[in-house]
């Protein structure tokens, strides 16, 4: 995007970035739960169960709304799918069920259009349903590219017509990484590319005067999903639409990895006001998303107190407070110096653990920091997920440190101390402008958004020793802390900064577990990082265990792409296009490649959720047939229909061939 085109766009995909104003959308009417206007955030998830399975699937479809699901999705892969959702409805219905059913279509426009004659919702794929994905031509003349949206309008106005006379609603799904040929030609693989592909089908379905629509742009990528909501949004508000958005971060994969993942990419645009309904993909039983999509959405049922309302078809009003040298819409790390070689300018971003109340006459309170003690030995290993600096307040240990581990001390304890060797100071912003003794090499000051307009903020010595550790006590703390980045921005200063947050007051009085702790976390820091903003992560959270919030801190900054310390499992959440056990075939796979740090793996158990839907990984294990797998490398499919048997082994000796492989310790 040039400058112009950045300038013009600034701000608008929100109605505020500095308080909580949650964007109004239309209303969709989808059975009796309608979505968007001024509902409640809604939940869903997607069955699991051959479609043919009429009481495999009801039941699985009881225990899903049992957990909280408001929309039940199936998928619907030929007509005979789609026809027998005409049973399943019937056996809910008569046991008393009547939560809305959406119908999951992407090849197949007449099966999309049977079924939009029996369930309340279609779900259809641009880039599958009725465009060519053959990438076997790279350029389109004008003449060409709209020859092709009228063969598009041909192929899908006959779903919305069918649409209209039943009253169904649709949701039109983008997904990164299942573009067209065409799509790719003109906008690549990228955030615009995906939006345009919505909005084709969109405008489509304005010209047929239909509006029940749903949108969404999944990516298993959160900073390319973020970004592709966020332009979606200013694309429909400069063409008067405001269609409600379905949220999710596709392909997350599993257990901590899957709830960070989908926290950082779901929790960023709720953080904005975005979001009608969620729907988080673990590769676990569906009846498992309900409950982690419900505590993503309830932080907000707080705040929903202040948040706008108004007539449900008027557009929001957008709020132009973005720093004029921030883009929304795509990815640069905020600039800064170097601070002691070791925290800011090119470096990963560090991490920082509290083990002021930990046992410091045992050596092994590092273990859960990531820095193994071996009492024989007397040495410590590291790993790479061991944290960067840990925070001892005024504690002092009874054994030597690991050299590379650097320990942070209250500033008053600090100035005490005979040898300072790997020893930084932390201080408050009112011992920081004192005439004290600071350290030559590090020195973090406490800060809030609010310093920066004190008398006390203009006396702050600025040499390239300075980082700021940046807290808020907002309620809306990532609005806050986002603010004060675009104020350092604004005023031309580039030291580094941790953020760090507390979750003190949830753990002790609202039982903050360790699910919602990596929710919220995620979600706070992460909506940062997703922007380039921050150089270190400090998780406060008494009560729970340090390996948690070590483990945690790493998982958000691999989500966010930040710092890579493990492999990452590019993971669907099964249906029943499901050509293999997923939740198995995943631990197979994970239990011996787990090792090869910042390797991305797509496992996916069929050709709809293969090597498109793999976007950016590395290698790919795709169901391609009963006890057969394709392996990708990439995009390519390198060894096609091979036994489930022997996949695992044959996908080894490609990233061995590869270079890429390394034996486990």
């Amino acid at each position: 995007m040039d400058a112009g085109a950045i300038k013009a766009l600034q701000g608008r995909y929100c109605n505020s970035l500095t308080q909580y104003l949650r964007f109004v959308t239309r209303e969709v009417h989808i059975g009796d739960v309608p979505l968007g206007g001024n509902n409640p955030i809604r939940i869903q998830s997607m069955t699991t169960t051959d479609t043919m399975n009429t009481m495999g699937t009801v039941e699985q479809s009881i225990r899903m709304i049992e957990a909280g699901c408001e929309y039940v999705r199936i998928t619907a892969p030929s007509i005979k799918e789609a026809q027998n959702l005409a049973e399943i409805k019937k056996q809910l219905r008569s046991r008393g069920y009547t939560t809305p059913l959406v119908a999951d279509i992407h090849f197949t426009p007449n099966a999309a259009e049977v079924a939009a004659r029996i369930v309340e919702k279609v779900r259809v794929n641009p880039g599958n349903y009725a465009d060519k994905k053959k990438f076997d031509q790279i350029a389109y003349t004008d003449s060409e590219y709209q020859a092709e949206l009228e063969r598009i309008y041909q192929k899908f106005s006959p779903l919305v017509k069918v649409c209209k006379e039943y009253g169904t609603a649709m949701r039109i799904g983008t997904n990164h990484g299942s573009l067209s040929d065409r799509i790719m030609s003109r906008y690549g693989d990228t955030p615009q590319g995906m939006v345009e592909s919505a909005m084709e089908f969109m405008r489509i379905c304005e010209m047929l005067n239909y509006h029940e629509l749903v949108i969404s742009m999944k990516s298993s990528n959160p900073q390319v999903m973020v970004q592709a909501y966020r332009l979606l949004v200013e694309t429909m508000v400069a063409e008067g639409m405001n269609y409600p958005l379905h949220l999710g971060v596709t392909e997350a994969g599993d257990g901590e990895d899957g709830r960070i993942k989908s926290a950082v990419g779901i929790g960023t645009l709720l953080e904005d006001g975005l979001g009608d309904t969620v729907r988080v993909s673990l590769t676990e039983e569906p009846e498992a998303e309900a409950p982690v999509a419900i505590a993503l959405v309830q932080r907000y049922v707080e705040r929903a107190k202040g948040e706008h309302t108004g007539n449900e078809n008027n557009l929001s009003p957008l709020a132009f407070n973005l720093s004029p040298i921030h883009d929304p819409y795509s990815y640069k790390k905020r600039d800064t110096y170097e601070a002691n070689t070791f925290i800011g300018g090119h470096m990963v971003p560090r991490v920082v653990v509290d083990l002021s109340h930990a046992n410091l006459k045992d050596p092994a309170v590092l273990n859960d920091a990531g820095y193994i003690y071996a009492p024989l030995l007397d040495k410590y290993s590291m790993g790479e997920q061991s944290v960067d600096f840990v925070y001892l307040a005024d504690q002092l240990p009874s054994f030597n440190f690991p050299g590379n581990l650097k320990q942070l001390y209250n500033y008053a304890t600090w100035q005490k101390l005979i040898i300072k060797t790997n020893c930084h100071p932390v201080f408050s912003l009112q011992e920081y402008i004192a005439d004290v003794d600071r350290s030559s090499a590090l020195n973090l000051v406490k800060i809030k958004n609010a310093d920066l307009a004190s008398d006390a903020f203009g006396l702050i010595p600025m040499d390239k020793s300075l980082v700021f550790v940046l807290e808020t006590d907002e309620l809306h703390g990532m609005a806050d802390q986002r603010a004060f980045f675009f104020q350092l921005e604004e005023l031309g200063l580039d030291m580094p900064v941790i953020i760090r947050r507390s979750y003190q007051f949830q753990t002790q009085s609202s039982g903050l577990n360790t699910q919602g702790l990596q929710l919220h976390a995620s979600t706070d820091l992460g909506a940062l990082l997703i922007d380039g903003f921050g150089d270190g992560i400090w998780i406060d959270a008494p009560g729970i265990d340090t390996k948690i919030i070590t483990s945690t801190a790493f998982g958000i900054l691999q989500a966010t792409r930040s710092r890579i310390s493990k492999t990452e499992y590019i993971s669907c959440p099964s249906c029943g296009r499901t050509l293999f056990d997923l939740m198995v075939t995943t631990q197979m796979i994970r239990s011996r490649t787990s090792h090869l740090k910042g390797l991305k793996i797509g496992i996916m158990g069929c050709i709809v959720n293969g090597p498109g839907e793999m976007a950016d990984a590395d290698y790919g294990y795709v169901g391609s047939g009963t006890d057969k797998v394709t392996l990708y490398r990439g995009k390519e499919a390198v060894k096609k229909n091979i036994t489930s048997l022997n996949a695992l082994d044959e996908l080894i000796n490609i990233i061995r061939e590869d270079g890429n492989w390394i034996e486990p310790a």
